[in-house]
């Protein structure tokens, strides 16, 4: 926990509006909160409306380490907000349209910051929008050749074409996404495994998951390593010569916001430090553990539980 890397997370920040009530997310903003929980200069590029909500997410991300001083504001269109209910635990998203972050601009900041970024995390929601998938793309095209550029695929329906993610794995090194999305991306690509995925049981054969994992690397050859969440049953790593199980963490879930995003983070930090795959998973299902049994998607994190989750990573791995 010792280094500090420059961490990005571009595009959506907007407010969930739960059953209990209102709290802000957006899987690039909490993918760089959590980040910066864990010691690194992490960085939110987002764009919010001057409105009461776009305050008051301000007065929220003050409370947290992540580095806001370049997020973008916005006269015409209103902060981001998304409706969320639950169904067995899981959250269901109601993502209304024409959000500040729709018009993300690609000013000379957000360049610069870029090339010097030591990983960026993006996803397909925010790049909806024809303004933002353009700065996306842009930004990512401008980062250095050792810059790990993550694919949170992060599907939500209906925001999301085979085009936008096509062009997305074309400049990722690192994708991540949820069984549930390995499926869907492979048939929206036209990957021949689509066919024995379909007919094996995509969800209880560990096979079929490394047979797609493979597939998606041969396919994108900018792609260095394939991460796939398994929700309670943990997770699977695959890069081109090897591959990592890992059964995950049982604990009481408050709710699934955000769990996520702090798995894509314990991954990124322990992999630009040069970790093996075994030490990346259990960072990642230690985290997104954690983040499970909180209540929103950017809990405080003691000082203490952070150096002793730390240490558990070391010792579980050595």
């Amino acid at each position: 926990m010792k280094n500090r890397y420059l961490l990005l997370g571009v595009g959506e920040l907007l407010w969930d509006f739960l059953p209990e009530g209102p709290r802000l997310g957006g899987a690039p903003a909490n993918f760089a909160v959590m980040s910066a929980r864990l010691r690194n200069h992490a960085v939110i590029l987002s764009r919010m409306g001057y409105d009461d909500l776009g305050g008051q997410a301000m007065e929220k991300l003050h409370a947290t380490p992540a580095d806001t001083g370049f997020l973008q504001f916005d006269r015409k269109h209103s902060t981001g907000h998304t409706s969320v209910s639950f169904s067995s635990g899981q959250p269901q998203y109601t993502i209304h349209e024409q959000a500040a972050w729709d018009y993300l601009e690609l000013s000379d900041d957000w360049i610069r910051l870029v090339e010097q970024a030591d990983a960026i995390c993006f996803g397909t929601l925010a790049q909806r929008n024809a303004v933002s998938r353009q700065t996306i793309q842009t930004l990512l095209a401008r980062t250095s050749s050792t810059c790990l550029r993550v694919l949170d695929v992060n599907l939500r329906a209906p925001f999301y074409s085979a085009g936008v993610i096509r062009e997305s794995l074309a400049l990722a090194t690192v994708l991540k996404m949820s069984e549930e999305e390995v499926l869907l991306v492979l048939s929206l690509l036209g990957l021949g495994a689509k066919e024995t995925l379909a007919q094996s049981g995509l969800q209880a054969d560990k096979r079929r998951l490394l047979t797609a994992a493979h597939a998606l690397l041969e396919e994108f050859s900018g792609l260095a390593l394939v991460v796939i969440t398994r929700g309670s049953q943990g997770s699977l790593l695959v890069a081109r010569e090897e591959w990592n199980e890992h059964p995950g963490f049982q604990v009481t879930v408050a709710d699934a916001v955000g769990a996520g995003d702090a798995f894509t983070a314990g991954i990124v930090h322990y992999l630009l430090g040069g970790a093996d795959l075994a030490t990346l998973n259990e960072a990642g299902n230690r985290w997104g553990a954690w983040m499970a049994s909180q209540s929103g998607a950017m809990p405080e994190l003691p000082e203490a539980l952070l150096d002793a989750t730390a240490a558990q990573i070391e010792r579980k791995v050595e």
